[in-house]
């Protein structure tokens, strides 16, 4: 009887037991928010399709949220946990008071992903031909705007003075209006750029990427809260983020975009792979996830610029770069 009752015992622990070794490798999901759908962000698609979140145990649920503020307001309202987004909206939050800041802990892009494309070919183009045109620009505050103010003036050009300058064109009609003969020049982000290139609508002229050095672009970023909760977590993805980011160091644009075609169903793969090689040339895809003083400076120099700065954040207030370095150090 003895016997028995130890073998119910234990037969009783072992179904008990079970079930909770099994939720133990149930995978940790993410909810990430990016701000649009484009090959500038080759390295997020890459670490999804080469499953090295699933290495780590972080299963992603990505979702395109179209424009910095909705983005933002998803990510405020709990409907995402990470957001992938320009670091200028942390400060935006920051500034609006919020009891829970926007914390940025990885970078994706560290340049500008937009190009000045002309209506006409312009072997000979210089930045002086802009001046007496008519610009179709970007949303403002934005950081595609601000950059693009900040390089034109730069290049000693006032947009509001010299340039005619539009602005109240939303951001996805943009291409379509510049197609449908609005402004001598636009300011576009890949794939459109090279769209353009090829259907004739427009040429590439210059690199807005380029002139403006680096910047924290596009950040993954996450409340202070999330933060906190699920340090461990946010670990694992930002190692995730970091052997992908090697990987499209270490392979070509062709392996790149064979690797990331599947996010991009409408655009063959020849022009996926113009694109990303012209992106990688130029150093846009961030090499670590680590967003330094240097380029939180730059950012702020550029908002600063542009009239869009509402305080002076210190980079130690909204950047944690403790978790990128212990990723890199292991």
């Amino acid at each position: 009887m003895k016997k028995l009752r130890l073998l119910l015992y234990a037969s009783l622990v072992f179904v008990l037991i079970l079930p909770l070794a099994a939720c133990s490798n149930e995978p940790t999901e993410i909810r990430v928010a990016e701000v649009t759908r484009s090959i500038f962000y080759a390295p997020q698609y890459v670490a999804l399709e080469k499953g090295f979140f699933e290495d780590e145990g972080i299963s992603v649920d990505l979702k395109t949220t179209w424009g910095g503020d909705k983005t933002m307001t998803t990510l405020l309202s709990d409907g995402a946990d990470v957001a992938l987004v320009g670091s200028e909206t942390s400060i935006y939050v920051k500034a609006r008071g919020a009891n829970d800041p926007v914390i940025n802990f990885a970078q994706l892009t560290q340049t500008d992903g937009t190009f000045l494309v002309a209506r006409e070919e312009q072997p000979d183009f210089k930045w002086e031909d802009l001046k007496g045109s008519t610009f179709l620009g970007q949303r403002k505050g934005g950081m595609p705007q601000m950059v693009g103010e900040y390089v034109l003036k730069q290049k000693g050009i006032d947009p509001h003075e010299d340039l005619n300058l539009i602005q109240n064109v939303e951001f996805a009609n943009i291409p379509n209006a510049f197609a449908s003969g609005t402004g001598d020049y636009v300011q576009l982000f890949e794939p459109t750029a090279s769209v353009f290139e090829r259907e004739g609508k427009g040429h590439i002229v210059a690199s807005f990427g380029t002139e403006s050095g680096h910047v924290p672009y596009t950040v993954f970023m996450a409340k202070q809260s999330y933060m906190n909760e699920n340090k461990e977590s946010i670990e694992k993805f930002t190692r995730a983020l970091h052997k992908a980011q090697t990987w499209v160091q270490e392979h070509s644009a062709k392996e790149i975009a064979e690797v990331i075609q599947p996010y991009f169903e409408d655009s063959d793969l020849e022009l996926i792979e113009i694109v990303v090689d012209r992106y990688k040339s130029q150093g846009s895809f961030a090499t670590d996830p680590i967003l330094d003083k240097e380029e939180w400076n730059n950012l702020k120099a550029i908002m600063d610029e542009a009239g869009e700065l509402p305080e002076d954040v210190q980079h130690s207030t909204l950047v944690n770069t403790d978790i990128a370095k212990d990723v890199i150090k292991k």
